[in-house]
């Protein structure tokens, strides 16, 4: 057993290292979603591996135990907005891929809500504590986004942005 105060390593780096098909696409990956490093991207895949490791432990299990286990998993990849509805299989478990995961970030779901112009800004603004989650200051731009949060992210009300939106929104019921 580890030691209590010491977490768990959350990523597993690739086994061949130096195949140059991988390292193109996990470039990619890393510009496309503004990754700070190969890293973050990594503990994507080792999360997403745990999933499928699960899945897989599931097709193994008896009917009754099966069908228990993967209601379960469902549900809870359907909160984390990873799977597109409540009745999916264990096909569309296995089916998913890093980028699924990848989307689901806070950083991402920042861009694609329009807070920010770019990915990197969105980093930027999530680090420096201009993003909120219901009005909770978040600043990990790797924070997985659940279906509930994801309407509630907006700026943090301490923000210079917060209140520049809010002058914007005066003006224009004003005017």
């Amino acid at each position: 057993m580890g030691d209590p105060k010491r977490p768990r390593k959350k990523w597993r780096g690739p086994r061949h290292p130096w195949r140059k098909d991988v390292l193109i696409e996990e470039l990619r990956l890393v510009g496309e979603y503004g990754l700070r490093n190969k890293r973050e991207l990594w503990i994507a895949k080792e999360f997403l591996r745990r999933i499928r490791a699960r899945a897989r432990q599931l097709l193994a299990l008896p009917p009754e135990e099966r069908e228990k286990g993967e209601r379960e998993l469902v549900r809870r990849l359907y909160k984390l907005g990873l799977l597109p509805s409540e009745n999916a299989t264990i096909d569309d478990i296995l089916s998913l891929t890093v980028r699924d995961v990848l989307e689901r970030r806070l950083q991402t779901i920042v861009y694609r809500k329009g807070l920010a112009r770019s990915i990197h800004e969105a980093r930027q603004l999530i680090v420096h504590d201009h993003i909120a989650i219901g009005g909770r200051r978040v600043n990990c731009p790797g924070h997985l986004v659940t279906r509930d949060e994801e309407p509630l992210i907006d700026y943090a009300p301490t923000s210079p942005f917060y209140k520049k939106r809010l002058e914007q929104a005066a003006q224009a019921s004003a005017g």
